[in-house]
């Protein structure tokens, strides 16, 4: 049997500007082992030729005439479930992050005139290679196993600490969605994301849910009822009751990385802190869990049913980092249970 790497990845644009398809065509395919399928300059196209061809992965642009991106995310996701790659213009604004509410898996920004091509095609085909990877479903998702109970620790949690990677804006805003707008406990979150989306995804996140979101600040204090999320290019990490961001190294190959704030809020809080893992590609995440489990605090893990990628999730179980695994839906509800 032929495996996806033994093969090309098959790709499929869609974009109105003319200029723009040919320019991202010729970007994709300048390497080998990528094959540029079809073009479409809607999203109603789009769709039309995801059914008929079976691409491996789409590039889809938002504002389009007729058919609009968003539109023809829905309709591929519906049909025919495929991995799909937003770009979008401008990394700083949230409306990006719809699409990925839609089913759209990550989000990149276009190339500019000033953009260097050859290294912006070494990052968009890395992209595609791995979201063509990704085995996704048709949305919306059906019922979900149930997770048996276990018994929850006696202390209440005055921090959440939260990671996610691929597939977890979606899931941090499903997840954050479901908690009170009187949440009395501060929540830290690290998301890997392209660098300048961190902004644009605070703002998103924030007209999701009931809780204020910004991108965390250096020395600010950790408030109830505030959600604070990592910058681009910056380690967030905490001490007891305080925000600070570090320019260290990359940890697992990321920075921001969920390790570092994971083993932050085992040192500072303890049996008082409770960290969430989402789902995700790798392993980052894993030791910092473990770290907060072994410190008394309570660990809980997406399960596989509910995410994207179980790659982050499955780590940190596997290396016994992990007190529950919990479909996303039933995360937010244990999180209000621990406040009180």
């Amino acid at each position: 049997m032929t495996s996806p790497h033994d093969r090309a990845v098959r790709v499929l644009v869609a974009d109105d500007s003319e200029l723009f398809r040919e320019l991202l065509s010729r970007v994709v395919a300048a390497e080998p082992g990528f094959e540029v399928v079809a073009v479409a300059a809607d999203g109603g196209a789009a769709a039309a030729l995801a059914r008929n061809l079976r691409p491996d992965v789409i590039t889809m642009d938002i504002n389009m005439p007729d058919t609009d991106g968003y539109s023809g995310i829905a309709r591929i996701m519906a049909d025919t479930p495929t991995p799909i790659l937003v770009l979008t213009a401008n990394p700083t604004e949230a409306v990006g992050f719809r699409a990925l509410s839609l089913g759209a898996l990550d989000i990149l920004e276009k190339p500019q005139a000033t953009t260097d091509l050859d290294e912006y095609g070494t990052l968009l085909r890395s992209r595609l290679r791995l979201l063509a990877g990704v085995k996704v479903i048709r949305h919306p998702r059906g019922l979900r196993e149930r997770s048996s109970a276990v018994a929850r620790p006696s202390g209440r949690a005055d921090l959440f600490v939260i990671g996610a990677s691929l597939g977890g804006p979606r899931a941090l805003a499903t997840l954050l969605r479901a908690l009170p707008a009187e949440f009395p406990a501060p929540v830290a979150v690290v998301q890997h994301i392209a660098d300048g989306f961190t902004e644009g995804l605070a703002s998103w996140l924030a007209s999701e849910c009931r809780l204020p979101v910004r991108e965390a600040r250096h020395g600010e204090p950790l408030r109830a009822g505030r959600v604070v999320l990592a910058p681009s290019g910056r380690h967030l990490v905490v001490s007891e009751g305080v925000v600070h961001l570090s320019d260290a190294p990359p940890v697992d190959t990321f920075k921001p990385s969920v390790t570092p704030l994971f083993l932050s809020a085992a040192r500072a809080y303890g049996a008082r802190c409770c960290g969430v893992l989402l789902t995700g590609m790798g392993r980052d995440g894993a030791d910092g869990l473990k770290a907060i489990r072994d410190r008394g605090g309570l660990t809980v893990a997406q399960d596989e049913a509910t995410s994207v990628v179980f790659g982050m999730p499955k780590a940190a179980i596997e290396l016994g980092a992990v007190d529950r695994v919990l479909p996303l839906d039933e995360i937010a509800g244990l999180m209000v249970e621990l406040t009180r």
